[in-house]
């Protein structure tokens, strides 16, 4: 069901200020950014060789993720696995007691379908699906 990390990401409030360090310095390349979920967030991903970095970043006023930056300030937010199709990976996930957090899948990047687990079942580290 899992075939493997897709990316790890971590929230920012400037994704130009972030890639000055993961890009610039880091030396990791730029593999794509898009906004997506109605232009409410930027994403940023960058290739680190066996997967990817993901940059966060919230563009309107009222997403969630904006309380996030408030409360926690930029860093790490969650893992994301690989699979072949979200919504059969999370009824296979919620068989092994890991429910989805999220009712349907979110767009994610590139135009893949995502979800996030149920933190209480993964340990309290945020884990999201992609495929």
């Amino acid at each position: 069901m899992f075939r493997g990390l897709d990316h790890v990401a971590i929230v920012v409030a400037d994704t130009e200020a972030s890639l000055k360090v993961w890009r610039d310095r880091f030396g990791f390349p730029v593999v794509l950014t898009e906004v997506v979920n109605e232009g409410t967030i930027r994403l940023t991903h960058l290739d680190l060789g066996n997967t990817h970095l993901q940059l966060v970043q919230p563009l309107s006023g009222d997403h969630p993720l904006r309380d996030w930056l408030e409360k926690h300030g930029e860093g790490l937010h969650h893992l994301c696995l690989k699979v072949d199709h979200v919504g059969e990976a999370a009824e296979q996930a919620a068989e092994r007691g890991l429910p989805p957090a999220e009712r349907r899948p979110h767009q994610g990047t590139a135009g893949k379908q995502a979800l996030f687990l149920d933190l209480k079942a993964t340990g309290n580290t945020r884990v999201e699906l992609t495929g």
